[in-house]
């Protein structure tokens, strides 16, 4: 039979065979078969490098239970958690919790969140909130830039009045604790969910709602971006009324009656 003697093909190496065979798989694992020959202990050292690769392929979106809190839109959530298709994709997985008005959603209302975010953000911003162990306390400003960043209100009209002079400050509003304070008490005695059905607005089916009695469109047109677009809601109502006041009298300050 022709090709024996001298010129015999050289027979294949048992560990090249093992590697051919574990690429056809796709993967191209380069440890060796348990019955070569030659393998080294070197060898097994590439098999980290195949191993490493598949947690950088693309993770599927997990769906997370979320509570909306004070401040928050649907545009807010969906890039604090990376929703594929943004806030209009979140609302449409949620439409039937927030109903016809996406900019409507109000503090306590339970979501559904998609997203390919561990929750690890979560966690960090509950150790955040922990007092800090002193062998690792970090330079003194990032000590008060972390404690100014979980800056809580209590949720009582002092709490919501606060909040909202913090957040009017950072956008320019003008006003004064006592000014808005006064305001509250003669619109709607602090009652968040005060609204009036009786008086000429509410017979053109826009009544007045909330801290201070702002009616729908008032507060639509005037509303704070970072709050809610709940009119009920205490601190966007407060703010959204600040902005109108400022507006059309100069401060929340200058009013003392109807306005």
């Amino acid at each position: 039979m022709a090709g024996r003697g001298k010129h015999r093909r050289p027979r294949t190496n048992p560990l090249t065979r093992g590697f051919i065979a574990a690429g056809t798989g796709g993967a191209a694992l380069t440890l060796p078969l348990l019955g070569a020959t030659h393998a080294s202990a070197a060898e097994p050292q590439s098999a980290p490098a195949a191993a490493q690769s598949v947690p950088q392929a693309a993770q599927p979106a997990k769906s997370l239970p979320y509570t909306v809190v004070k401040g928050d839109s649907l545009a807010r959530i969906a890039d604090k958690y990376d929703v594929s298709g943004g806030w209009k994709q979140l609302y449409k997985d949620n439409r039937a919790a927030v109903g016809d008005d996406p900019k409507l959603i109000h503090p306590g209302l339970k979501l559904t969140v998609k997203t390919t975010k561990t929750d690890t953000a979560k966690k960090t911003a509950t150790k955040s909130s922990a007092p800090a162990k002193p062998a690792a306390e970090p330079a003194g400003g990032v000590t008060q830039a972390t404690q100014a960043s979980v800056k809580t209100y209590p949720d009582n009209l002092d709490g919501w009045i606060r909040e909202a002079l913090d957040i009017m400050a950072q956008k320019g509003i003008p006003g004064s604790y006592d000014g808005i304070h006064r305001n509250i008490m003669r619109e709607s005695s602090g009652n968040p969910q005060a609204i009036n059905n009786w008086d000429s607005n509410a017979a053109k089916g826009t009544p007045s709602k909330g801290l201070l009695q702002t009616i729908d469109p008032t507060f639509q047109a005037y509303h704070v971006d970072g709050t809610s677009w709940d009119p009920y809601d205490p601190v966007a109502n407060i703010t959204a009324a600040c902005n109108y006041a400022a507006d059309r009298y100069g401060s929340i300050d200058n009013v003392n009656g109807p306005y």
